[in-house]
């Protein structure tokens, strides 16, 4: 028998095993319990002043307007801005549009700090504060932060934790990954998506607490309780699949979108925002003509326990509740769902997969019934005894005000299946959504908030 001393083993084959039994926790983490956590989570909103008010663009302090291009920038030259961007895109429905987009060139950290308690994985999750959620408090990760925040251009407090993330050692890599963010908000954003595993005392500070990955589930299934970063994250985890069956060889699925990347087209250009056609800025927000699609307001904010404690700053707000579901259905008993290959304008590489059903049903008002999404009408119109997941989720808080999805899995009976799918929709298991989402840039963060339902058994399917 070979004992090596350099080489390592390629993959750590006890991750999924470990999250696994951490997702059969449910009831009880590390001195936290289920049932008391609604009580924990209101107290920590009540332990500082949260205030957030809209507010017309000439109060912002810091942001303004350049004189040349209309774009929306801090004084810094940091944080993000608001510009414009002009698209054409093929497809079964070529489209060409302009829009406002917000641009970050900072990649985030998103990271989350782990342990074992008696033999159980544990998460360590932050109760935070972002100026766009819905009730403001949320379940975020351990570290949420730009390089802005975390060298303190905004000359506020450090940020906690950080140290795992930004300094080689602290810990043993569980998650690593690039990810996208709302592909039709944000031009080519990225986040870092991470857990670090420690064995070390690690401080329990305010706004702190420790959960098992089946008590994230648990919340998962309530509304507006776990952060989009959290979900993000969560969908990263290796996850443990008694299938090795599925409709389609790994091989055959990455060559399928690959085939679709390579013919769908998007192209993206940055403009000036003051360029921008069809909106029009007004002394309180951005708007589209037609009042459609979403608007760009100004707030205030008072954030007691935050790095920094009041600020001001533009938000990107919808017009409407959004809708992202998957259509599933078991095929020789083997659980799979329609995934579909879409493009948006945002994306760094044109096409993600994402959920069956994407959408806002309000941009669809006073529109032809055939102009809504593929199976858009399945989705809304499900009876209860179809639906495996339910649930309304906030989008990311920190750039987007009041941005909330009905998140749904539909199961449907394999007569009711399309054979073959539309152009551009596949099946997948969530074994291999989950193999994909281990690279970064090829599962939408739609898709991946419902993969995070089932890696945290959120989802019994």
């Amino acid at each position: 028998m070979t004992v090596h001393t350099l080489l390592k083993p390629r993959h750590d084959g006890a991750l999924p095993g470990r999250v696994s039994a951490s997702a059969a926790a449910v009831d009880e983490g590390a001195g936290t319990l289920t049932e008391d956590f609604a009580g924990w989570l209101a107290e920590q909103g009540r332990a500082a002043r949260f205030r957030v008010d809209r507010i017309p663009f000439a109060e912002l302090d810091g942001w303004s307007f350049d004189s040349e291009t209309g774009n929306l920038a801090h004084r810094s030259g940091r944080f993000f801005t608001v510009e414009g961007l002009d698209v054409v895109a093929d497809g079964p429905r070529p489209r060409a549009w302009q829009q406002p987009i917000m641009v970050q060139p900072e990649v985030a950290i998103l990271g989350v700090v782990a342990k074992e308690f008696d033999g159980v994985l544990h998460f360590l999750m932050q109760a935070k504060m972002e100026p766009g959620n819905p009730g403001l408090i949320q379940i975020s990760p351990t570290v949420q932060a730009t390089p802005s925040n975390y060298t303190r251009v905004h000359k506020g407090a450090d940020v906690n934790y950080i140290d795992y993330f930004i300094e080689p050692g602290r810990g043993r890599i569980l998650v690593d990954v690039l990810q996208s963010e709302v592909g039709s908000r944000f031009h080519h954003k990225a986040n870092r998506n991470m857990i670090v595993e420690v064995t070390g005392d690690v401080p329990l500070r305010d706004q702190f607490c420790w959960l098992t990955a089946g008590q994230i589930g648990a919340f998962l299934r309530r509304d507006n309780v776990m952060n989009m970063d959290s979900r993000s994250i969560f969908s990263c985890v290796p996850m443990a699949s008694p299938w090795a069956h599925a409709l389609h060889s790994d091989t055959d699925l990455l060559s399928w979108f690959t085939g679709v990347r390579s013919r769908r087209h998007v192209r993206a250009t940055r403009i000036p925002l003051a360029k921008v056609s069809d909106w029009a800025r007004g002394e309180w927000s951005i708007e589209h003509a037609d009042e459609r699609y979403f608007r760009i307001a100004a707030v205030e904010v008072e954030a007691g326990n935050r790095e920094v404690t009041h600020w001001s700053q533009p938000l990107c707000e919808p017009i409407g509740l959004g809708v992202s579901a998957f259509v599933a259905c078991r095929f020789e008993g083997v659980p799979h769902l329609l995934a579909h290959a879409r493009p948006e304008a945002g994306f760094l590489d044109t096409v993600e997969f994402g959920p069956t059903v994407q959408y806002t049903p309000e941009e669809y008002a006073g529109l032809p019934d055939t102009s809504r999404p593929l199976f858009a009408d399945l989705v809304r119109d499900a009876p209860p005894s179809r639906i495996r997941y339910d649930a309304v989720l906030a989008e990311e808080g920190g750039r987007l005000l009041n941005a909330e999805s009905r998140y749904r899995i539909v199961e449907i009976d394999e007569t009711e299946v399309p054979s073959p799918p539309p152009p551009d929709y596949q099946w997948v298991t969530p074994g291999q959504l989950s193999s994909l989402v281990r690279h970064g840039h090829y599962v939408n963060v739609q898709a991946r908030s419902l993969l995070a339902a089932f890696t945290t058994g959120a989802v019994d399917f």
